[in-house]
């Protein structure tokens, strides 16, 4: 009889001993790397940039430079091809990204205004639901850094070389190339400080390709027996278009300082970086001044030598985030981390003349955004729908499989991610704010809002009276507003009506005349090109 029950009880034994291993392998071991993936929670690398065009980069058709690191998400993921910024300028831009909400809700509508860091950010959602929150490189919203269980933040701007940082609170000093710095302090992150048992999200934020464009050691002499291409509107003479157009301070030929052109060396080198930087500058320095260029020639070389410096720059950045997707790959991180690279706004390289953003124009309202998430995203994909980055904090909500609050503005991509069938946003809502009365501001773009489809652009100059209007499929460049003309009415009076509507929906006050049409701030003499002023006028020449 015993024989008949042998079976079964060997049975029984192998499987309580193998309950048995798998509970103390458990206990050893309660949240793997691997935990993570099958409990479907991704990690999440973000890594942003500052002033990136997408028109600077190979994997959007660049005809100026090739990024072949940055192509590596763009072909191992997804690259979208309308994404646009809320507010084209750093600050505001960041306090988006953190909040899910347009700049007059979070408070943040300028540069030099102060992050109130107690508000809701997603980064403290994040760590509610089980994530360690870490930001490295810049930061750029004036107040400490909340949310994240490590943070080391470059101070205000920060510098190109010998950064000083805040880290967790506390001043550290670096010495080096602060894009090379910034990605050994993030690989550190990963590889020493956080914590394997739980998902991981990384900011991973650069100070480049910032003004003024001060190159790393390795690429001092990168360009120097190459012509970069000129836009076909880099002698734009801004006729018709409005006042604004006509009024900023931000041309290549008039604006640029001997500081931006290199002409004088950055002030907080070694010796030893010194040195080497001159070597590299002061022959072609020489040559520039025994040419004594003027007019269009004076431009043109303006322009090569601003190009040369931001598209070295980027090359840092592309080398930089290549060391770091070595790093997941070796690692084996890379099959469960979602890698999204993007930049603050988008950037003029020469287009109408002009360097810098802040404008709704095409070059700078547009930001790159590359997203690569391994057996979810499609390599090689691209996606055409209208995103933002209003629309960040509710993607890294998603993908944490995080509650996404009411009061965001923004969507989750993720439904874009997986390649699903959703119904989408048509337009999008823009508002930039940064001028004065009383003060110059850096670069003195008037205050402006604005509508975006996919074919049609309406802006409204509200404090000058004045509206623009561009057929993006006719005039992809943005040379000739046709808000006037009688058979753009129909598009006129519908553009108007969605901007209203999308005001409402973001319940926008309305900020018409904040400053006059012919403000005193006009007649202020720079105290250096892109320097904000805040003497008060004695009076209108």
């Amino acid at each position: 009889m015993l024989s008949l029950f042998q079976p079964a009880i060997r049975f029984s034994i192998s499987f309580v001993m193998s309950l048995l291993l798998t509970s103390s392998l458990l206990m050893i071991c309660p949240q793997s790397e691997s935990a993570a993936a099958e409990a479907g929670r991704p990690n999440i690398l973000f890594i942003f940039t500052d002033d990136h065009a997408s028109h600077a980069m190979s994997c959007y058709g660049s005809k100026v430079n090739e990024t072949p690191n940055l192509d590596r998400i763009a072909h191992e993921g997804m690259r979208f091809n309308n994404c646009f910024c809320t507010n084209s300028i750093c600050g505001p831009s960041r306090a988006v990204i953190l909040t899910g909400k347009h700049s007059h809700l979070n408070g943040f509508k300028q540069n030099g205004n102060k992050f109130d860091g107690a508000q809701q950010t997603f980064p403290k959602i994040l760590r509610k639901h089980g994530y360690q929150t870490a930001i490295v490189g810049k930061w750029h919203l004036t107040s400490d850094p909340t949310g994240f269980d490590y943070s080391e933040i470059l101070i205000g701007q920060g510098p190109y070389y010998n950064p000083p940082m805040i880290k967790n609170g506390e001043r550290v000093k670096h010495v080096g190339y602060t894009t090379d710095i910034i990605t050994d302090l993030a690989l550190d992150y990963l590889k020493n400080d956080r914590d394997p048992d739980k998902p991981f999200m990384l900011m991973f934020q650069h100070k480049a390709p910032h003004r003024n464009w001060q190159p790393g050691p390795k690429y001092l002499h990168m360009y120097d027996d190459v012509t970069i291409p000129e836009p076909d509107n880099l002698f734009d003479n801004y006729e018709g278009r409005g006042t604004a157009a006509h009024q900023q301070d931000m041309t290549i030929e008039k604006t640029m300082t001997p500081f931006d052109l290199k002409l004088t060396p950055p002030n907080n080198l070694t010796p030893e970086q010194l040195a080497t930087w001159n070597t590299a500058y002061e022959p072609k320095n020489e040559a520039f001044r025994k040419a004594n260029l003027t007019g269009k020639d004076l431009v043109r070389w303006k322009y090569q030598r601003y190009m040369k410096d931001y598209l070295r720059c980027v090359a840092s950045v592309d080398d930089n985030v290549g060391r770091m997707l070595d790093y997941l790959e070796s690692s084996g991180l890379a099959k469960n981390t979602v890698v999204i690279y993007s930049s603050d706004q988008g950037f003029y390289l020469g287009d109408h003349g002009w360097f810098d953003k802040r404008f709704m124009y095409e070059e700078s309202y547009r930001m790159p955004l590359l997203a690569r998430w391994p057996g979810v995203i499609k390599p090689g994909s691209v996606n055409n729908d209208l995103v933002s980055n209003l629309d960040f904090a509710e993607t890294f909500l998603n993908l944490a499989q995080a509650p996404i609050p009411a009061d965001m503005q923004g969507v989750s991509l993720v439904p874009l991610f997986k390649g699903e069938e959703v119904k989408w946003r048509e337009s999008l809502y823009y508002h930039y704010y940064e001028f004065y009365n009383d003060r110059r501001s850096a670069h003195m773009v008037r205050r402006h809002n604005g509508v975006r489809t996919k074919r049609y652009k309406l802006i409204d100059f509200y404090n000058l009276g004045e509206w623009e209007l561009y057929d993006l499929e006719k005039d992809p460049r943005e040379m000739k507003n046709v808000y006037a003309e009688p058979e753009y009415a129909q598009v006129v009076k519908d553009l108007k009506a969605e901007l209203k509507l999308l005001q409402a929906k973001y319940q926008v006050p309305d900020d018409t005349g904040s400053v006059e049409k012919d403000p005193p701030s006009l007649y202020l003499k720079p105290r250096n090109s892109g320097a904000a002023q805040k003497k008060k006028a004695a009076g209108k020449k």
